[in-house]
């Protein structure tokens, strides 16, 4: 250590300094000594600054509690980045290890079963839609949380060190004028312990102090200021970043909108399909019924259980029934029934045929009743069947639609969205 009398000197001037700084506001807080008020412009600007830093700090901590709800992840990834080292934002979301397990129990339960390929479709949705929110989580960091706490800890800690610089100004500018003030009562006072020469080298010592500690105040109000007005131009980059981040997220929630409707048309036509089978099946098992029900009727193969009249009585009601003259229900009513479910069929089965309608178009069926809100749309009712195609002049949630109506006797035509649709094949 060096231990000269310049060394020396110089540390116990610090120690003067710090002692009489702390009298200062000793002084200050009990109101025994004046203390020198700021200009109104600079309280403003302080003012101002505060605020900002305030609510700077809480949009920064509310904006990662949404896209990291989990605080033990938040801390650890602030300890990371306290230490220096680089924080991975490319760990998998909640949706991806959601997807990832809706993929394995789709797999278990067999992908070819209506279960586990609805499964195994869910679950790679959820696995975009994960990777989205991912991208977006490091967008938000790129284009908004990074900028903001770049100013934090750059720009308010410069701030808030100058205003700290300028307190300490201010002390040392109280504590001289102060000095000043005894070394011109003691002037006034006469004394006769204390020689006149000591009193004027005091009272010259106190007044350069003054002057010295006037002018490094001045100035470094003028310092502060200029750092305290620079926060405008701040905040217009602050605007740009908030432009930015509300641009990603729109981009964010778009694909999360596109992503679950093409999962919905996945499900959609999986569920017409299965439908289309299961009513293959229930259409073939009523061909049988209507086979079977014209099958002759052997009465006498009937067991003599019952008394002669019952059993008489028995005979003529079957042979009522099967008698094409007196019959229940004649040939010609379940010949009409056989030919109105066949029709029914040829609907279904013309309704999903593709090979009737020209490429890039399919049949749909509303799912519910639509209005339309404007001229260029087209009214829906439920379980209605219409024709639809894609434009590249309509947005990706609408499609265009066409039917015909024999009312007027022409084609309608209009965009529909297409979140009321069922899409058939």
């Amino acid at each position: 250590m060096d231990f000269t009398s310049k060394s020396i000197k110089t540390l116990f001037s610090d120690v003067t300094t710090v002692f009489t700084r702390a009298k200062q506001y000793a002084e200050e807080t009990i109101g025994t000594a004046e203390r020198t008020e700021l200009d109104q412009q600079y309280e403003s600007l302080a003012e101002r600054a505060d605020t900002c830093k305030q609510w700077t700090e809480r949009i920064v901590a509310k904006l990662e509690a949404v896209i990291q709800p989990n605080p033990n992840m938040r801390y650890g990834d602030i300890l990371i980045e306290r230490m220096g080292t680089e924080v991975k934002r490319d760990r998998l979301r909640n949706l991806e290890y959601l997807g990832n397990d809706m993929i394995d129990a789709g797999i278990a339960f067999n992908p070819s079963s209506v279960y586990g390929n609805a499964l195994v479709k869910v679950g790679k949705a959820q696995q975009n839609l994960g990777q989205t929110e991912r991208d977006f989580v490091a967008n938000s960091y790129r284009t908004f949380i990074i900028p903001l706490r770049k100013f934090l800890e750059e720009d308010m800690k410069t701030i808030t060190k100058e205003r700290k610089v300028l307190e300490t100004k201010r002390l040392d500018l109280d504590a001289a004028k102060s000095r000043l003030r005894k070394a011109k009562n003691m002037e006034t006072q006469s004394n006769p312990k204390i020689k006149p020469e000591m009193i004027e080298k005091e009272l010259d010592e106190a007044e350069r102090d003054l002057k010295r500690a006037q002018e490094e105040f001045e100035r470094q109000i003028e310092i502060t200021k200029l750092l305290l007005e620079g926060l405008s131009s701040t905040q217009a980059n602050h605007v740009r970043c908030l432009n930015d981040f509300v641009t990603s997220q729109i981009e964010f929630y778009n694909q999360c909108y596109r992503h679950m409707l093409n999962l919905q048309r996945e499900l959609s036509y999986a569920n017409s399909s299965n439908r289309s089978a299961s009513f293959a099946i229930g259409d073939s098992s009523t061909h049988l019924h209507f086979q079977t029900s014209h099958l002759p009727i052997n009465t006498n193969s009937i067991e003599p259980t019952l008394p002669q009249k019952q059993k008489q009585s028995e005979n003529e009601s079957i042979t009522a029934i099967i008698s094409p003259t007196n019959s229940v229900i004649s040939s010609h009513n379940l010949s009409a029934a056989h030919d109105s479910n066949l029709s029914i069929r040829q609907s279904i089965n013309r309704n999903n045929d593709n090979d009737e309608l020209p490429s890039g178009k399919r049949r749909a069926r509303c799912l519910n009743d639509y209005t339309a809100q404007e001229s260029s749309e087209m009214n829906l009712s439920a379980n209605e069947i219409i024709i639809v195609s894609h434009s590249k002049d309509l947005d990706p949630e609408w499609m265009l639609a066409e039917r015909f109506n024999q009312e007027l006797g022409k084609t309608e035509t209009g965009k529909v969205p297409v979140a009321y649709l069922e899409i058939l094949n």
